[in-house]
């Protein structure tokens, strides 16, 4: 015969006035935790009390009624209601809803508290944000939701935006297959049909990281931190219908562009409109690009101006600055460190000081009409002007006539590589292009090694031109020998010299091919500042004075002096051979390489030291997966190489780009071949035991490279 089920007898509700409860020492909840008193407090003011008090009669010792009740669970809302009465919102009489349970149950009161707080469900954060967009579209705004909810507005804004990602995904979330940090990541842009692609992309790849999902989803747009967005303005972009992508839960640096053709049309736009206004200077030509490359000015002659003097009202605001800037000098001088207000003032101070002192050269009316600029954008987005360089086929008729013998006929400037217009101004405005990138074959195959790419070694190959340029530049000895190199060849050999008593001389050797970070390169900063420091010492306006000049010098600056001029004459650029005679042949190609590297033995050239380490911007992205896998099984062993044989072309340059860092690893082009022979034949004397059996062990590798591989005893017993 079944048992009867027992019935459930609840407990009796009732209102209690407050004066009538205290709180019970059974309620377990001892630390603070979630949304404070004084919240909970304005909460209960505003909506009232929402859930009874659990309440037990207080006996007396003979077990008599005392008419006091204490409360074991809902100690907080008790508190809350306290903090009213002490404030006199409440009166102390008020009936308060409880749940009455009996003084002599057989559940223990730390029972009922504990089961109180534990039998609970957190709300899901899902839940959350839709309740938010249900009080929004009821009418509500941010600021009186989020004063409701004791949140600020930000929070608001940040919870409806976590509900708008597409429904797909918030589907995901709730079933706990996505994180919230993953899904605060999709935020970033409001396109729901963008959102499902990058999700179905990233969620079998190892690399699901938020900022992975924030790459795919920005990818396509510009930083407004980029400089081509401060030089434009945002408002500006957006005045023109740019769209914005903004990240809500972390600093964007004022979100992306998502229009990059709308941003580069603004600005060539305002490019050409300043050009326009800096040819009514009177300049021949001007020449408008957005990236100068390195070297830009090689061949042209700058002429020297002589500094705009300042405005009365300029010098009484210097006069003004630098007296401040002294009487602050003066007042804290002597202290050993100054207040951080004086010293960030004393800082202000310099720099609008250095603003009026930077004053614009004034040039000869006659050399402006032969002269252009170069108009470009510096790396904070500010507008850069050039002037005053001349062209050789733009040098004064009897100059060129006198010293070359030959007739010059009339010309209007170089070659225009892109577009061009006439001002008012008369000036030739041209917009120089960028070169085309090279495509490479399929990086995807998997035979044997190709030969590198013409364009990549024509990079890599002026990363070690201007290395060794700036090497030989500080070498004179072995820029000496070299010369000497050059004058025995014409001195011994057939010479066909012409047009000169001497047949030695140093050909500026311009760079076509080079990487985006050639010009900002450690290297690239040596020798501009070398040159500067030179050009600033010598007198080049008359050939006299330099003659005195170069004859006073001591035989060390004499030297130094001719070291570095012969340097800009180094070429160990790779170029493409011409089988039909014009340019430079296979065997010449090979003789240039050859002697480059006898130079770069003897300036002791190290490519490491110089800066360039392999990246995925630089070299990885630009080979096929076997180079990628070459170096880094030279640089961190076979062990490690294999660990990433399975990745695709993309990841696989990241996580290598991330071994390689440090490691010293250069591609065979850029590698001294001296030292190479000195490591095998040290390397050739090492004993068995004194080499590392796995060089994977001692690598940095992240734990999805780290996991046991198919076929290990461990993958066996998992599988099985």
């Amino acid at each position: 015969m079944a048992k009867p089920a027992q019935k459930v007898t609840l407990s009796p509700s009732r209102d209690i006035p407050f004066d009538k409860l205290l709180l019970s020492q059974a309620n377990v909840r001892r630390i603070k935790a979630g949304i404070s008193v004084e919240e909970l407090a304005e909460d209960i003011a505003r909506r009232g009390l929402l859930q009874s008090l659990s309440v037990r009669p207080v006996l007396a010792d003979d077990g008599s009624d005392t008419g006091k009740f204490e409360i074991p669970a809902g100690g907080r809302r008790f508190q809350a209601l306290s903090l009213l009465v002490k404030q006199k919102r409440l009166a102390k009489t008020t009936p308060i809803p409880c749940i009455v349970r009996d003084a002599n149950s057989a559940i223990l009161a730390e029972d009922d508290s504990l089961a109180e707080n534990m039998q609970r469900a957190a709300l899901h954060p899902l839940d959350q944000f839709r309740a938010f967009v249900a009080l929004r579209e009821k009418g509500q705004g941010d600021e009186e939701i989020a004063a409701a909810f004791f949140v600020t507005p930000q929070v608001v804004k940040q919870r409806l935006k976590l509900a708008a990602v597409a429904p797909a995904l918030l589907e995901l979330y709730a079933d706990d297959e996505m994180t919230l940090e993953q899904l605060m990541a999709f935020t970033v842009n409001p396109d729901h049909e963008r959102q499902v692609q990058v999700w179905e992309a990233i969620k079998s790849s190892w690399n699901k990281e938020p900022y992975q999902i924030r790459r795919f989803l920005t990818e396509t747009s510009v930083r407004a931190s980029d400089r081509r967005a401060v030089f434009v303005g945002v408002k500006a972009y957006e005045a023109a219908g740019g769209a914005m992508l903004h990240d809500l839960f972390q600093g964007d640096d004022g979100g992306w562009l998502e229009d990059p053709a709308l941003l580069d049309r603004l600005v060539s736009e305002k490019l050409q409109a300043e050009a326009e206004v800096i040819a009514t200077e009177g300049w021949k030509w001007i020449e408008v690009s957005l990236d100068l490359p390195y070297g830009y000015t090689h061949g042209l002659r700058r002429l020297s101006g002589d500094p705009a003097p300042m405005t009365d009202d300029e010098g009484v605001a210097h006069a003004k600055l630098l007296a401040e800037y002294r009487a602050l000098e003066e007042e804290y001088e002597g202290q050993d460190e100054l207040p951080e207000e004086v010293d960030t003032r004393l800082g202000v101070l310099e720099v609008a000081m250095e603003k009026l002192e930077a004053r614009p050269l004034i040039f000869d009316t006659e050399d402006v009409a032969r002269a252009g600029a170069f108009v470009t954008l510096d790396r904070y987005g500010e507008l850069a002007v050039h002037r005053g360089f001349v062209r050789p086929e733009d040098e004064p008729r009897e100059e060129i006539d006198v010293h070359s013998g030959e007739p010059v006929a009339d010309g209007q400037g170089g070659d225009v590589e892109a577009s061009a217009s006439n001002n008012a101004g008369g000036a030739m405005i041209t917009f120089g292009g960028q070169a085309l990138e090279e495509t490479t074959a399929d990086d995807e195959d998997e035979g044997a090694l190709k030969p590198l790419p013409e364009r990549l070694l024509m990079e890599l190959t002026a990363h070690r031109t201007l290395a060794l340029r700036e090497a030989v530049g500080r070498s004179p000895d072995v820029a000496l020998t070299l010369l000497l190199i050059k004058l025995v060849g014409d001195t011994f050999r057939t010479s066909n010299s012409a047009g000169s008593c001497l047949e030695a001389s140093v050909r500026h050797v311009y760079m076509s091919a080079q990487a985006s970070d050639l010009k900002d390169s450690v290297v690239a900063k040596l020798v501009d500042d070398r040159h500067a420091e030179w050009e600033a010492d010598l007198p080049l306006g008359d050939d006299a004075a330099l003659w005195d000049y170069l004859t006073a010098l001591d035989q060390g600056s004499r030297l130094s002096l001719l070291a570095h001029c012969l340097s800009f004459g180094i070429n160990a650029l790779h170029e493409k051979v011409n089988p039909y005679g014009a340019g430079i042949s296979a065997s010449g190609l090979t003789k240039r390489m050859t002697q480059s590297d006898l130079v770069a033995r003897a300036v002791e050239l190290d490519m490491v030291e110089a800066g360039w380490e392999p990246t995925a911007d630089t070299y990885l992205n630009r080979v096929p997966k076997a180079r990628i896998l070459e170096a880094v099984r030279e640089a961190k062993g076979e062990g490690t190489a294999q660990l990433l044989d399975h990745l695709k072309k993309g990841e696989m340059a990241t996580e290598a780009e991330r071994l390689l860092k440090g490691s010293g690893w250069l591609p065979d082009v850029l590698r001294r071949h001296d030292l190479e022979a000195l490591d095998g034949a040290e390397g050739q004397g090492a004993s068995d035991d004194e080499i590392d059996p796995d060089p994977a062990d001692s690598v940095d590798l992240p734990a999805f490279l780290t996991a046991e591989l198919p076929g290990d005893e461990a993958s066996k017993v998992a599988a099985e």
